[in-house]
C-alpha cells in the first residue's frame, strides 16, 4: 500500500473531506497538521508545495496539490467514486455544489466590515443556503426515494461531502429542519462505524 501523507493546518477546512475519505475507507495515512505559530507554514512546506497552498496530498513521496483533485483521487482509489462513470460524474457534481455553499461561508468568515458581514449572514441563511438545500433534497429524492444515498446504492464521496457541509454549518441540525430527506442522510452517513470513530475522535478543532 503506498505512503499517504495528508498536510494541512490544525483545523478541518478544505483537508476535511480528504480526511473523511481515509478513514471510511479504512485506509491509513499520516495526518500532518502545521501550526504557523510556531512556524511550521510556510517554514520548509510552503516552497514544496505546487501551488504554494496546503492543503496537499504527498502519495510515495509525490505531491498532489487542490484540495478536490486530492479527494477525488482518493474517492477513485478506495472505491468511494461511484461505480459507473455515470455515478461518479454525478458525485463530482454534488461537490461542486457542495463547493459552492462553502464559498459563500468563506466570504462570510473573511468579511472585515461587521455591518457587510451581518448583511451576508442574513442573505445567505434566508435565502441561498435554503436554495440549495432544496436542490440537493430534490436531487436526493430522485435516488431510490431518497432513502439511500446521493448516488447508486452505497456511500459515494459525495455522502461524505455533505457530512463536511453538515459541520462547515455549525454541526448542528438546524438548517436541515426542512429538507428531512438530507437530514436522513447526513444521520447514516455519521453512524457509518468508520466515519463515527473518527467523527468522535478527531481533534477538536474550529472549521
Amino acid at each position: 500500500m503506498p505512503n499517504y501523507q495528508l498536510v494541512y493546518y490544525n483545523r478541518r477546512g478544505r483537508a476535511e473531506l480528504c480526511r473523511l475519505i481515509f478513514h471510511a475507507a479504512g485506509v491509513p495515512f499520516e495526518d500532518i497538521r502545521l501550526d504557523h505559530t510556531k512556524g511550521e507554514w510556510p517554514g520548509e512546506w510552503k516552497a514544496k508545495c505546487p501551488f504554494g497552498q496546503l492543503p496537499v496530498l504527498v502519495v510515495d513521496g509525490k505531491m498532489l496539490a487542490q484540495s478536490k483533485a486530492a479527494a477525488r483521487y482518493l474517492a477513485r482509489e478506495f472505491n468511494l467514486a461511484g461505480k459507473t462513470s455515470w455515478d461518479q460524474a454525478r458525485a463530482d457534481m454534488f461537490i461542486d455544489e457542495f463547493d459552492d455553499i462553502s464559498t459563500e461561508l468563506y466570504k462570510i468568515s473573511h468579511e472585515k466590515d461587521e455591518a457587510k458581514k451581518a448583511e451576508l449572514r442574513e442573505k445567505f441563511n434566508a435565502d441561498t443556503l435554503p436554495r440549495h438545500l432544496g436542490y440537493l433534497e430534490n436531487l436526493l429524492k430522485e435516488n431510490n426515494g431518497g432513502d439511500g444515498y446521493f448516488v447508486g446504492d452505497s456511500l459515494t464521496w459525495a455522502g461524505l461531502g455533505i457530512v463536511n457541509v453538515y459541520d462547515h454549518l455549525g454541526g448542528t441540525d438546524a438548517p436541515f429542519a426542512n429538507f428531512p430527506l438530507l437530514a436522513g442522510l447526513i444521520k447514516r452517513v455519521r453512524a457509518h462505524p468508520k466515519v463515527a470513530e473518527w467523527i468522535n475522535a478527531r481533534p477538536q478543532t474550529p472549521f
